[in-house]
């Protein structure tokens, strides 16, 4: 007999007539979708703090508010829609101190990133592809593999790697293949090499490819055979098992690292070029991919911008723009690649930096914020960004799940928050 799940507040069946199915009533589901927000944003936070604890950093401040705000969402507090707005202010506090935590851990561990070009063709021999976020994972994975004869392959979020000195050393972390995270499929059928994925954003694979994919530190995935620990002797095996691959040029060569230290290294020269009007606006467009249709905006978007203006851009949406040849403005190129979701920190430094270096407050900057989907990850620096202040954010292709009308409100009326249109009117109306 089926069991039937009750709302905690009114006891009628979830689902049912007057209650939402999360088991909060219909009248209050703007406070249910609050408790939502709240826990994505948590998610992200301890993604956060999860990496930064692989290499030995960890802030008791962050794990008790991860603690309470979660416990918050079973007690009484949740009949006080406030104390959630509250709850996510905090969470954006405490998640810009869990990224400047792992960005200080990064840089320690694996060095500054430095621009770097990256190739996107295959180099004959066998390969193994990592895909996901985790830099530790990558890294142990190059010490087992160094001398072996197998090429070492970066997918999505992990392009990044290759601009940290202690992870380009290993001559054979030889390249980038395919785009975000939603390409895997296709991805994974068409190179017969073995496949590691380290975080979220795996895809369960089909059978083409489930015998030589595996899963290490956070990841799991049905049929896949996971790696506790470090040892990726397994995945190495199956590497060699494998056909080579053969030598092939790829369509485009890819350039990231730019992270604060090398574009505030610039910051003269570019104080030069705003004051005498030759560059007009920053732009970053950054955030997480989907293979929604509606996310082609964000490469339009770019196309359209004048000459006179520099965009900056992070996470998995780069692959939706960092393919385009722009050029540069006197020497400062007009694409920056920051780096991953987990280097999101990376723009709040040189935002910081600029509106020092020029006296006047964030918000006064030539400086908008066009960002794609909200993830877990995108959510939590969403509520740093509000933590922060940050005003005129562009935000789409969609709406986040959680967000309802009373919440958009608050959004738009209380932060300045804009959903996107079309490319043509958004520039028009950012640049006059």
């Amino acid at each position: 007999m089926e069991q039937k799940m009750f709302c905690y507040q009114c006891s009628q069946a979830a689902g049912g007539k007057g209650c939402t199915y999360s088991g909060v009533c219909g009248k209050n589901s703007t406070l249910a979708r609050l408790e939502d927000n709240l826990i994505f944003t948590l998610k992200g936070i301890s993604a956060y703090a999860y990496h930064a604890r692989e290499l030995g950093y960890t802030d008791p401040e962050i794990d008790s508010f991860i603690e309470e705000s979660l416990f918050a969402t079973l007690t009484n507090v949740n009949f006080d829609p406030e104390s959630f707005v509250e709850y996510a202010l905090e969470a954006g506090r405490m998640n810009l101190k869990a990224m400047e935590m792992l960005k200080k851990a990064h840089i320690e561990y694996f060095g500054e990133p430095e621009p770097t070009e990256v190739r996107t063709g295959t180099v004959k021999g066998k390969g193994i592809v990592v895909t996901g976020h985790d830099l530790k994972a990558l890294e142990e994975l190059l010490k087992q593999t160094e001398g072996t004869g197998i090429n070492v392959y970066t997918h999505s979020e992990m392009l990044p790697a290759h601009a940290y000195p202690k992870l380009k050393k290993y001559k054979h972390l030889v390249g980038n293949l395919g785009v975000a995270w939603h390409d895997q499929k296709q991805l994974f059928k068409k190179y017969p090499v073995a496949i590691l994925g380290t975080t979220n954003c795996v895809l369960i694979p089909d059978e083409s490819y489930r015998d030589r994919m595996f899963t290490t530190a956070i990841a799991r995935l049905p049929g896949v055979k996971h790696i506790k620990g470090y040892d990726y002797s397994e995945v190495i095996e199956k590497a060699k098992s494998l056909p080579d691959l053969p030598e092939e040029e790829g369509e485009k060569v890819l350039t990231t690292g730019f992270s604060a230290s090398v574009v505030l290294s610039l910051k003269d020269k570019i104080k030069e070029l705003v004051e005498a009007g030759k560059i007009r606006h920053f732009f970053l467009v950054g955030g997480c991919d989907s293979p929604n249709k509606k996310m082609n905006y964000y490469r339009e978007f770019v196309k359209n911008l004048p000459k006179d203006t520099v965009i900056l851009t992070l996470g998995c949406l780069k692959y939706r723009i960092n393919d385009l040849d722009l050029g540069d403005i006197e020497g400062i190129p007009r694409l920056l690649d920051l780096g991953q979701c987990n280097d999101s920190i990376v723009a709040i430094q040189i935002a910081s930096a600029l509106a020092e270096l020029f006296g006047v407050g964030v918000n006064e900057l030539p400086l908008t914020l066009v960002l794609g989907w909200m993830e877990q990850k995108a959510v939590s620096i969403f509520w740093t960004l509000m933590h922060l202040g940050i005003k005129g954010i562009y935000l789409g292709p969609i709406l986040p799940p959680w967000v309802d009308e009373n919440i958009l409100k608050v959004l738009v009326d209380k932060f300045d928050v804009h959903l996107i249109s079309t490319p043509e009117e958004d520039i028009k109306k950012i640049l006059g």
